[in-house]
């Protein structure tokens, strides 16, 4: 084989940046043959693919070699099963699954390993966030003693989420910014810094919108070697930013916007400083830098094609499906934390997680007001993302 035969469901804005991205020759060895969409909006994208309203017709069909799931969250777990039960090679967009137990039963279904399973998070392709990992890793930076990770950038207004019935519901989209735009952020988290073992969350609920989710976070994560670290995100702050800093024994790393870097260096490492100097208040002499990087990565069309070599040549994936129930746990974590006003350990019961939403999703009395009627159909095709 030198072409995967590709079908994607769900053709929201994320489905058709992939379409745009593969029919403009973008990836190789990718070629679009099957497209599944089930509001009405197919007919115009079209351009020779054999068109679906029912998924599992599609997985069925004998038309296509792999699926790239875009579909609202819920329905990646259910979808990308029967893919893999079928021998289908699967790409996933984030989350992989809504929660824990979720991403369980879907992980469990890929038991073939000749059949590639991933996951599309890009942000591991970011060439800043690829230097910051190298600088962990290879001990540049020394042992991490504190990260604190503002990410409010994510300003959504209340008709964002009036264009789509599923938004900001427990039904529909089974969290807020922790599950719908911070996946990424969640997962270059654990990528670069490892899971803890402890989370205390402190989430709001429709603080700053007419829904009935999280929009405001706050969270606190521990480690066993004594590393501490905050995450704190939200959709309903203006202006936000986008600013990662570490603070490790050799300096403190900053990263801005996700583009720039900036250490601050240390001469001596500041643990050793403090047990040898003989001074009361002395500090170790520190040197700032800017440490350049090329380019920003090849972002979703770099996954494609890592996707496409994985099956047609062995590569290595960049983003493998099983890796995403890191950041689904971490976003459970800090949610369960929150509802239960205690600490979680990891890793967590997926049953508890489970339970609780379930309930909340199945018992909701939350009805979005007039603003809703705004949103059009075809504002709903928008909306998967």
């Amino acid at each position: 084989m030198d072409t995967v035969r590709l079908g994607i469901v769900g053709l929201g804005n994320m489905g058709k940046a992939h379409l745009a991205n593969i029919r403009a020759g973008k990836v190789e060895g990718l070629r679009v043959t099957c497209l599944c969409e089930s509001v009405g909006t197919l007919p115009k994208l079209l351009e020779g693919e054999s068109a679906y309203t029912d998924v599992n017709a599609m997985i069925h069909s004998g038309k296509i070699d792999a699926i790239l799931i875009c579909t609202p969250h819920y329905s990646h777990t259910s979808i990308g099963i029967e893919a893999l039960k079928t021998g289908l090679h699967v790409l996933v967009e984030k989350p992989i699954s809504v929660h824990k137990a979720d991403c369980e039963r879907l992980i469990a279904a890929h038991t073939d390993k000749k059949k590639i399973f991933a996951a599309m998070f890009n942000m591991r392709t970011n060439a800043v966030f690829k230097k910051v990992k190298d600088l962990i890793d290879s001990g540049e930076l020394g042992e991490v003693r504190r990260v604190h990770w503002e990410v409010t950038n994510w300003f959504r207004t209340n008709y964002y989420y009036a264009t789509g019935g599923w938004r900001g519901t427990w039904k529909g989209e089974g969290g807020g910014v922790l599950m719908n735009q911070c996946p990424h952020n969640l997962d270059l988290f654990q990528w670069l810094f490892g899971m803890p073992q402890r989370v205390r969350g402190f989430c709001q609920f429709g603080r700053f919108h007419e829904i009935e989710v999280e929009d405001d976070v706050t969270a606190v994560f521990q480690y066993d070697n004594g590393t501490t670290a905050t995450f704190v995100t939200s959709t309903g702050e203006a202006p936000g930013r986008n600013v990662l800093e570490i603070s490790a024994e050799k300096g403190r790393l900053t990263v801005k916007d996700g583009t720039h870097i900036h250490f601050q260096r240390n001469r001596q490492p500041m643990s050793e400083f403090c047990m040898t100097a003989e001074a009361a208040f002395a500090m170790p002499e520190s040197w700032h830098m800017d440490i350049p990087v090329d380019n920003s990565g090849g972002q979703h069309v770099e996954i494609l094609q890592n996707f496409a070599g994985a099956i047609l040549k062995g590569e290595k994936l960049l983003s493998p499906a099983e890796e995403g129930i890191r950041s689904v746990e971490l976003a459970n974590a800090i949610l369960l934390s929150t509802w239960k006003d205690a600490t979680i350990e990891l890793p967590m019961a997926a049953s508890d997680y489970e339970t609780i939403l379930k309930d909340k999703s199945e018992n909701s009395t939350f009805q979005k007001t007039k603003v809703a009627a705004k949103a059009t159909s075809d504002d709903f095709a928008k909306s998967f993302r």
